[in-house]
């Protein structure tokens, strides 16, 4: 008995770390779809914004024991992404690529357990090459959907994953607006339609679909007056029929409040309209220095917060992103430069040039 309690409390435990994603996609009026995310994490993971040209090779392993050999893949499609760059070599958590196919990996703690790879499998890989070969790979959702089942994705304690396990389910959207959430839970594949549009953390994709039934009586629509007894007592403002949705910033109620907002913004017209409605839902998710503290392992503090934030035009390739520091002010960037040049580039994302404030007379001057 105490050992099922120890294993339950020490899964409680791995499932509560600090990890705190948000992606969401939203599609305008003309067609055009925006894909963004947030990316709030503890520790320094040195983010870079990376550009991988088309054509470059990536190398697929499978674990030592295996005995299997390196297998080597060359991309088809241009990629830009940011890749955390204290695991070396990298490792893609969000990006998209000259197709307009997107990915966002958002962390599953206590639920992901990757596949097993024999010495009869012929494809296979770690989950740190995962985002490469899935954008580097493939256009479509539809397509990335077929050649799923036919890789082999697995991580072991040999991984050189930084200060956490690379324990992570993956959202995919396209310029279609199809997506698919892709999870790796008990040693199986699964693959769910994104119906919400929106992925956060642990628990399973099916599980938060399932929690959003408790929030059916939410509604945009606030009761302006009712009466009681001989008074008729009215709102004290506008909102009132969302009393009740979640506002803490655990994974449930970030799903949650997410998948409210983005099943409910007026549509956008085009990609600029939509891209500003994005970038509002995920304002509904930020996460300030020190508003989201857990205790480390020496008892000091520790703070959960958003490092950094992307919006994805896939429609017309282009790239908004701020870090903690610039959250006012998005660097837009036009991909396709980046997707035509034949040699690979890297920038730390805190070292962007983001835009910097003007002086107020040259904003007024006649």
């Amino acid at each position: 008995m105490k050992r099922v309690l120890a294993t339950a409390l020490a899964l409680m435990a791995t499932i509560n770390m600090s990890v705190a994603c948000t992606a969401v996609d939203l599609a305008a009026a003309d067609g055009s779809v925006i894909a963004g995310r947030t990316m709030e994490w503890a520790l320094d993971m040195k983010w870079t914004l990376v550009s991988q040209p088309r054509g470059t090779t990536l190398t697929l392993t499978a674990p030592k024991a295996s005995g299997l050999p390196p297998v080597s893949f060359t991309t088809k499609y241009a990629v830009v992404g940011v890749s955390a760059a204290i695991i070396p070599g990298g490792a893609l958590l969000d990006g998209q690529n000259s197709e307009g196919l997107s990915m966002s990996g958002n962390f599953l703690p206590g639920f992901t357990q990757y596949q097993t790879v024999t010495k009869d499998d012929k494809a296979y890989q770690s989950v740190l090459t995962f985002g490469s070969w899935a954008l580097g790979g493939f256009a479509s959702v539809a397509e990335l959907r077929t050649a799923l089942p036919g890789m082999r994705v697995w991580a072991d304690d040999t991984l050189p994953t930084g200060p956490t396990p690379a324990t992570l389910h993956f959202v995919f959207v396209d310029r279609s607006g199809a997506g698919i959430v892709v999870e790796y839970v008990g040693g199986e594949l699964k693959i769910h339609d994104n119906a919400a549009h929106v992925l956060t953390n642990a628990p399973t994709y099916d599980w938060h679909l399932n929690n959003v039934r408790n929030y059916l009586s939410l509604s945009t629509v606030a009761v302006t007056s009712q009466r009681v007894g001989t008074t008729n007592v009215t709102e004290l403002g506008q909102g009132g029929g969302l009393i009740g949705l979640p506002g803490d910033y655990t994974p449930p109620s970030r799903f949650v409040r997410a998948t409210m907002l983005r099943h409910n913004v007026t549509q956008p017209k085009d990609a600029a309209e939509a891209a500003q409605a994005v970038g509002h839902i995920l304002n509904n998710v930020d996460i300030p220095l020190g508003i989201a503290e857990f205790k480390q392992p020496d008892g000091t503090l520790g703070s959960d917060y958003t490092q950094w934030v992307v919006v994805k035009d896939l429609t017309n390739n282009r790239l908004m992103i701020a870090d903690y520091a610039h959250r006012l002010n998005y660097l837009t960037i036009d991909l396709a430069p980046l997707f035509a040049q034949d040699k690979p580039s890297a920038k730390l994302v805190d070292d962007l040039p983001y835009p910097q404030p003007v002086a107020g007379a040259e904003v007024l001057a006649p």
